[in-house]
C-alpha cells in the first residue's frame, strides 16, 4: 500500500474508533435502565415480549439494508438512521404516552443496530486480514471503554427514577456523531454491494462450515448478552436490592475486562493463538461463572462485581476471537453476509425473551435463568472447537 493511502488509511480508522466511542457510550448509557424503565408501565413478561418484537423488525430491516446501501450509499445511510435515531431517543425522554414511548423504544432498538452495521462496513473498508484482528481488537476495546463508563455516568445522572435524563444524555452524544461522520465520512467510497437472495446468501452461510459455524458462536453470545442485559439489572435492584448508584458500580467493575483484553487478545489471534480454542475457554468461563449467580444473594459490592467480571472475562475472549474470525473469512463487499452476522443480536432477543417467558410461566425463580444460560453457553463449545483456525 503507498504510505500517503497507508496515513489516510490509519487517519480513518482513528475518527472510526472514536466514532465506535461515541456511540457506544450513546447506546450504552440507557441500555441497562430501560428494561426497568419499560418496566413502570407494564409487567416484566411485556418487557421481554417488547424486546422480541423490536428484534423482529430488526432482522427485517437489516433484509432490507444492502439495497439501501447501494441506492444512497453508508455515509447517507448512516447519517439517516442518527437523526431518527437522535428523535426517538428524545422521545423517550420527554414524551408521556405510553404507546408512543414503545414506539420510540422500538424505533431507537432498530436503529442502534443498523448503525452499527454502518460503522462495520466504515472500519472492514479500511481494514486489512493481516490486521483484523489488532484493528477490530483496537476498536472493541475502544467501544467498550464506553460501557465502562455508561453505568457509572449513569448512575449519577439518574436520581429518584429520572429516566429522562438518561435518556437526554444519550441524545446529546449523537450530536458529535453527526458532526464527525459528515466532516470525515463524507467522501466515503462504497464497495459494490451485491444485492443476493436472502435464500442464496442463506445457502451460502449453510454450504461453508465455518461460516456457519461463527453465525452459531455469534448467536449464542448475543443471547448471553440479551438475556444478561434484560434480566440482571431487574434481579439486581428489585430482587437483591442494589440501588442505581451500586448497580452502576458492579457494571462498571464488570466490563473491565472487555477493554483489558480484548486488544491484546485480537494482536495474539493475528500472530499467535488460534481463534477457536481462546473461544472455547471463553465459553466454559462464562458457563460456570453465570451459573454461579443462582447461588449467590448476599448483598456485596465486592462480590457481585467480582462474578460478572468473570463472567465478562469469558464473554470478552469469545466476542473477539468470533469477531476477528468472521471478518478475516468476509470481505466488506459482502454486506448481505455481513447484515446476517448482525442479525444474531437481534435473533436472540427474539429467542431469550421467549425462552425466559417460557420458564416463568411454570414460576421458575428468576435466578435460575441463571443456571439454564450456563447450560447453553456450554453447548458452544461445539461449535467453536469445529471451527478451522484462520492461521
Amino acid at each position: 500500500m503507498h504510505p500517503e493511502t497507508e496515513n489516510k488509511s490509519q487517519s480513518n480508522i482513528f475518527i472510526i474508533y472514536l466514532l465506535g466511542f461515541l456511540f457506544t457510550l450513546h447506546a450504552a448509557l440507557p441500555s441497562y435502565v430501560t428494561s426497568t424503565f419499560l418496566a413502570r408501565f407494564t409487567s416484566e413478561n411485556f418487557v421481554g415480549i417488547m424486546y422480541t418484537f423490536s428484534a423482529l423488525l430488526t432482522i427485517g430491516a437489516f433484509t432490507l439494508i444492502p439495497r439501501v446501501l447501494r441506492k444512497f450509499g453508508n455515509y447517507k445511510t448512516a447519517m439517516g438512521l442518527l437523526i431518527i435515531d437522535l428523535l426517538s431517543i428524545l422521545g423517550l425522554a420527554f414524551v408521556k404516552n405510553e404507546f408512543l414511548i414503545y414506539t420510540f423504544f422500538i424505533t431507537g432498538f432498530v436503529t442502534v443496530a443498523l448503525i452499527g452495521f454502518n460503522i462495520d462496513i466504515f472500519l472492514e473498508s479500511f481494514s486489512r486480514d493481516a490486521t483484523t484482528g489488532k484493528i477490530r481488537g483496537t476498536f472493541l476495546s475502544t467501544a467498550n471503554t464506553a460501557w465502562i463508563i455508561a453505568p457509572l455516568v449513569g448512575s449519577m445522572i439518574l436520581t429518584d427514577g429520572d429516566y429522562w435524563k438518561i435518556f437526554l444524555a444519550a441524545a446529546l452524544l449523537i450530536l458529535p456523531i453527526l458532526f464527525f461522520v459528515h466532516n470525515n465520512l463524507k467522501k466515503f467510497k462504497d464497495p459494490e454491494y451485491k444485492i443476493i437472495p436472502l435464500k442464496n446468501t442463506a445457502g451460502e452461510i449453510a454450504r461453508n462450515k465455518d461460516i456457519r459455524d461463527i453465525f452459531i458462536v455469534g448467536f449464542l453470545l448475543q443471547f448471553f448478552y440479551s438475556w444478561m442485559v434484560i434480566y440482571t439489572p431487574i434481579y439486581l435492584y428489585t430482587h437483591i436490592g442494589f440501588s442505581w448508584r451500586e448497580i452502576g458500580i458492579i457494571f462498571s467493575i464488570m466490563l473491565l475486562p472487555f477493554v483489558l483484553t480484548e486488544a491484546p487478545l485480537g494482536r495474539l489471534a493475528d500472530r499467535r493463538w488460534g481463534e477457536k480454542e481462546v473461544m472455547s475457554i471463553g465459553f466454559i468461563v462464562m458457563a460456570i461463572s453465570t451459573g454461579l449467580i443462582a447461588f449467590i444473594e448476599i448483598k456485596s459490592i465486592a462480590l457481585w462485581a467480582a462474578l460478572l467480571f468473570i463472567t465478562r472475562i469469558g464473554a470478552a475472549m469469545v466476542e473477539i476471537m468470533s469477531e476477528t474470525y468472521f471478518f478475516k473469512k468476509v470481505h466488506s463487499s459482502k454486506a448481505d453476509i455481513i447484515g446476517l452476522f448482525r442479525t444474531m443480536r437481534p435473533w436472540a432477543y427474539i429467542v431469550s425473551p421467549v425462552l425466559a417467558i417460557a420458564l416463568f410461566s411454570v414460576d421458575m425463580p428468576i435466578k435460575y435463568i441463571f443456571v439454564v444460560l450456563a447450560v447453553i453457553m456450554f453447548l458452544g463449545l461445539h461449535w467453536s472447537l469445529e471451527l478451522k483456525d484462520t492461521r
